[in-house]
């Protein structure tokens, strides 16, 4: 790695969508910038994602006869955050959605797939998804701008402190170069100045067990994540310790769909939620029963499973792969997906009673044909079909720690705001580091939607900040 810089005019903290988008910005308002992240790897969580963003009103969407909107996105997010959102945060992400998805495409190239997804809680499609399923395609692309604009981005370098002026200005951090996962304390310390702001885009802490669990007792070490291990809560902590206002921190989000026989977010989530949700149905193994409109949003859905104290089963059929247009072969391979002739075998594999079972199916099925879902009220899409067309694949499904919609305060500007609340001078962040936009519950796909939208705004104004 190269010499890490003594100074610059904006120093951001963190590798994501939202840093990277925000060092995007500020260097193109013509501010020095170097980006500075802890792992060896850059992208953190970003990289991982399935790469999905929801923007409303766009060309894909009225040639696909959606209507859509900023409000009625808008209306969809807060309804999901039972009214805790801080609405002109809120407002501001769904208004500036569009442009960001534009902005993905055009600006930095991005590749999306030829399809529009609806995700549990939206009330229409508006989901991307980016070629690759992955949201390592828009790191790529945004560390490629950085690498043009002459940005550097140093990885290893662990930042423990915030350096704070006799006026209060955040004028730099604390680091240590050369860190390796678990052993913060090691390497060279070293104080770097930022002459006009530092931006927080450190990401959430679904990996700090302990700081979670004192934020939700429920979430101890039972309770897996989909995140990556060094997804902690040090620069939180220490952004509380300067004055930031905390905002929600209890509000984490579960992902219900990922399975208990695989590590992190793994290979079958996709399949949950891109097949089984739109055109399966979930099944309490120990009824054979619905219990749940499989387009409910994560909240209600990761309630619904840890009231029922078992993990479920998804099961679709070929139609619904076809449907779906996915691949399932990396899920079938690792056996997180299974494959069944029949729903009788599909039934003793997972020891459900196969008549409830039966019984079950033949009631969805009927509903479909009938166009309305009398049990649970779910969207049936255009592309629905009655489960009949074996295979028959399915997946054992239980909730993790995936997102933390809480975090520290912020303002439409991007500035972190204090208990006071003042803006606190210096100091901007973008991403899942901040509380407010989501609530109590973070719809699909928003979260790189609020990343670029928010990022870039932290970073225009850090460059101009004085």
């Amino acid at each position: 790695m190269p010499e890490i810089k003594n100074s610059a005019d904006v120093i951001i903290v963190g590798s994501g969508f939202a840093g990277l988008a925000a060092a995007i910005e500020a260097a193109e308002g013509g501010a020095s910038v170097m980006v500075l992240e802890k792992m060896r790897a850059m992208g953190g969580n970003s990289a991982i994602s399935d790469g999905c963003m929801a923007a409303p009103g766009t060309e894909e969407q009225i040639a696909a006869g959606i209507e859509d909107s900023p409000d009625l996105m808008y209306e969809d997010m807060i309804k999901a955050g039972e009214g805790l959102n801080y609405p002109e945060l809120v407002r501001t992400v769904t208004e500036g959605a569009k442009e960001a998805f534009l902005w993905s495409k055009d600006y930095l190239g991005v590749e999306y797939l030829d399809r529009i997804d609806l995700f549990g809680g939206h009330s229409v499609a508006r989901c991307y998804t980016s070629r690759s399923v992955s949201g390592s395609d828009l790191v790529k692309k945004q560390l490629a701008r950085l690498k043009n604009l002459k940005v550097p981005v140093y990885t290893g370098v662990y930042v423990n402190q915030f350096l704070t002026d006799s006026r209060g200005f955040i004028g730099g951090v604390k680091i240590n170069e050369d860190y390796q996962y678990k052993t913060e304390t090691a390497g060279l310390e070293k104080e770097l100045a930022a002459s006009q702001a530092v931006i927080v885009a450190s990401g959430g802490f679904g990996s700090d067990v302990f700081f979670r669990r004192a934020q939700d007792p429920r979430l101890d070490e039972s309770i897996s994540s989909t995140t990556k291990p060094y997804s902690t809560a040090e620069i939180i902590k220490e952004c509380l310790a300067i004055g930031a206002n905390p905002v929600q921190l209890s509000r984490i989000q579960l992902f219900p769909w990922t399975s208990p026989e695989e590590k992190g977010f793994g290979a079958g989530a996709g399949f949950s939620d891109y097949v089984v949700l739109p055109y399966g149905l979930i099944i309490d193994p120990k009824s054979g029963n619905r219990f749940i409109n499989e387009l409910s949003n994560r909240k209600e859905t990761a309630e619904a499973f840890l009231k029922l104290g078992r993990p479920v089963i998804g099961i679709a059929d070929e139609k619904g792969v076809l449907s779906a247009n996915w691949d399932l072969s990396r899920a079938l391979k690792k056996g997180i997906v299974r494959a069944f002739s029949s729903l009788e075998d599909l039934a003793g594999h997972y020891d459900i009673d196969t008549q409830s079972l039966k019984n079950t199916v033949v009631r969805f099925n009927d509903m479909i044909e009938k166009g309305r879902d009398d049990d649970f009220n779910k969207p049936l899409l255009k592309g629905s079909s009655p489960v009949i067309n074996p295979p028959f694949y399915s997946i054992k499904m239980w909730p993790k720690v995936h997102y933390t919609m809480g975090g520290i305060q912020i303002d439409v500007s991007g500035r972190v705001i204090d208990r006071n609340q003042q803006p606190i001078k210096g100091l901007f962040a973008a991403g899942e580091v901040t509380g407010g936009i989501h609530g109590a519950c973070r719809l699909g796909s928003c979260a790189i939607t609020e990343c670029l939208v928010m990022g870039r705004i932290a970073g225009k104004n850090a460059a101009g900040a004085e």
